[in-house]
């Protein structure tokens, strides 16, 4: 029941739109974003307030930093779209507590993923959700982090997919429902684990200089060759931004983001939320050219 709700409300949180694509072709290199999210809660003589009703007189100070770096390099061709991204995040909080105790450092947030991504194209369909491009794909995946957590080693899984995907839209960059095969060598041994997973990425310009991005996938575990505590019965992810162009390419932003995952062993979901604003900068080094999307035969 609760993999459906969180499936439901991934999938309902994301707009639709219907309008024509334009197609690319030749390669596409972009730098999406280099950002600085941030958000803060600074609280003055919380120490004296202690005990008072309202406790946005005696709140911790808190501060949460993130930083997020998305780079793409993509090859249209009329018969399919070969894409590479590197993403990497990384973020901290720091809270300063009202009693006086000492300040509390965590990572709210550490990931480097690398995948490259090959889809082929069967079929365009125009008119309808923007327009977009529907086949077959396949990626690999390498899933890592800066540093480990305390209480385990560092992250270290290959990941592959296959399945298929609606790509290449004006606003659908991708929508897919893949198989995935996991080699997750972070713990010795290694375990070999295969899940079910869906996602998607939608981009919509609102007007000149303000363009809304949303994205989330759901990845759902089958089976698991190493029994772990650690092992999870699945897990989700959601984003939204809303970027404002304030010059050139630095622009202002409202961010969400929100992470949850179930463990395989014990109840509880585990969540992590994220709402701040985020200040970044994006570059297209080389873009592809624009054609004509040619009908479906």
């Amino acid at each position: 029941m609760k993999k459906t709700t969180v499936l439901l409300l991934m999938l309902m949180s994301l707009p639709v739109f219907i309008y024509a694509q334009d197609a690319k072709d030749g390669w596409q290199i972009e730098l999406k974003r280099i950002s600085l999210n941030l958000t803060s809660t600074q609280v003055t003589n919380a120490q004296k307030y202690q005990g008072f009703p309202d406790s946005r007189l005696s709140a911790d100070d808190q501060s949460v930093i993130q930083g997020d770096f998305n780079f793409f390099a993509g090859l249209y061709t009329p018969r399919g779209l070969w894409s590479n991204t590197l993403i990497m995040q990384y973020g901290k909080t720091r809270v300063v507590p009202a009693n006086g105790s000492p300040t509390l450092v965590s990572e709210n947030v550490d990931n480097i993923t690398l995948t490259t991504d090959y889809a082929l194209s069967l079929w365009n369909v125009d008119n309808f959700l923007g327009g977009f491009s529907v086949g077959p794909f396949v990626n690999a995946e390498y899933d890592t982090e800066f540093t480990p957590s305390i209480a385990s080693p560092r992250k270290q899984v290959m990941r592959g997919r296959g399945g298929l995907k609606l790509f290449k839209g004006k606003y659908i960059k991708d929508f897919y429902v893949a198989g995935v095969y996991e080699y997750d060598f972070t713990f010795n041994p290694a375990s070999n684990n295969f899940a079910l997973e869906t996602g998607i990425n939608v981009e919509q310009e609102i007007r000149e200089g303000v363009k809304a991005t949303y994205g989330g996938y759901f990845r759902d575990y089958i089976s698991n060759s190493v029994d772990r505590p650690t092992n999870l019965d699945y897990e989700a992810g959601l984003n939204a931004r809303l970027d404002v162009l304030l010059f050139k390419n630095f622009a202002v932003a409202p961010v969400i983001n929100y992470f949850a995952a179930q463990a395989s062993h014990f109840g509880g979901l585990g969540q992590n939320l994220f709402v701040g604003i985020s200040f970044s900068w994006s570059n297209v080094f080389k873009e592809a050219k624009a054609v004509k999307q040619e009908p479906a035969k």
